[in-house]
């Protein structure tokens, strides 16, 4: 069984609803069962492959927390983030999902990256430095592991915030900025944060190719990330067609169903086993 989660104070992992509904009785049950897995460690987490565009490889991975529930079986994030932003448990999983990673990741077959979402409250609360120092601890080589931050977290970073994405950034970490084109963030932000990756919204994706001004959107962004020295990853990619066009374009690598759903660990530890022939 894995080790219990430290305790911490209040806080994204994975994909959060945007809104907190009204806690019925089921609600509330959940909230006492994550409460009790939280104290316990009852978390797994899956790994979804980032691959190279150009060579189809594996490059690294995202890490994607579930929680196998007594009950209920395996409850996808969406079910339970919000309770724990809500109630402040946001903070302490974020930790163990750091850790967790950062262990799982120093013992893989192959030494490809991997990929952390963190939340707002990480951030806000102060622990994000010393959580990625922890998650670093296992022997995990700093310059493979990435913080994934929202448009939402970065739009209005203050002071604070862009001296601790520094620091982290000092270690040798990647910082990506997740889900870019949703609308929050301007040019002006990009250039004044330490980001090493930009990952593409599926919602810029789904009208390629044969959407004009979609591919010209994209083919635009594709070049300003690189004269910013990012990495581009696309997201949601769904055909074959869209796959050629980003190739095409010079967009470095993807993320999406087309190459793999998140696998469990033991069957993502087979594929670069695998790959590596």
């Amino acid at each position: 069984m894995p080790a219990p989660i430290a305790a911490a104070q209040p806080p994204r992992i994975d994909r959060a609803p945007a809104q907190f509904p009204e806690p019925g009785a089921d609600e509330r049950r959940l909230e006492q069962d994550l409460r009790h897995a939280v104290a316990q460690g009852q978390f797994v987490l899956h790994y979804q492959p980032r691959v190279s565009l150009a060579s189809l490889r594996t490059v690294g991975a995202e890490a994607l927390i579930r929680w196998p529930h007594r009950k209920r079986g395996m409850v996808p994030p969406g079910a339970f983030i919000h309770l724990a932003e809500r109630n402040g448990l946001i903070t302490p999983i974020g930790g163990w999902v750091l850790r967790t990673a950062g262990a799982e990741a120093a013992s893989w077959p192959v030494p490809v990256g991997i990929s952390v979402n963190v939340s707002a409250r990480q951030l806000a609360d102060g622990v994000l430095l010393e959580q990625v120092e922890a998650a670093l601890a296992s022997g995990l080589a700093p310059e493979r592991l990435e913080l994934e931050l929202t448009e939402s977290m970065l739009v209005d970073a203050g002071i604070e915030t862009l001296m601790t994405l520094s620091a982290i950034r000092d270690l040798g970490v990647g910082l990506a900025l997740d889900d870019f084109g949703t609308g929050y963030a301007s040019l002006a932000t990009l250039k004044r944060l330490p980001l090493t990756v930009m990952k593409l919204d599926r919602s810029l994706v789904q009208g390629l190719p044969h959407y004009r001004e979609d591919a010209a959107i994209t083919r635009a962004l594709v070049e300003m990330g690189h004269a910013l020295s990012l990495t581009l990853v696309a997201e949601g990619i769904a055909t074959q067609a869209q796959r050629a066009f980003l190739t095409e374009i010079g967009c470095d690598e993807a993320q999406s169903f087309l190459f793999s759903r998140p696998l469990p660990p033991e069957r993502f530890r087979a594929r670069l086993a695998a790959e590596a022939g």
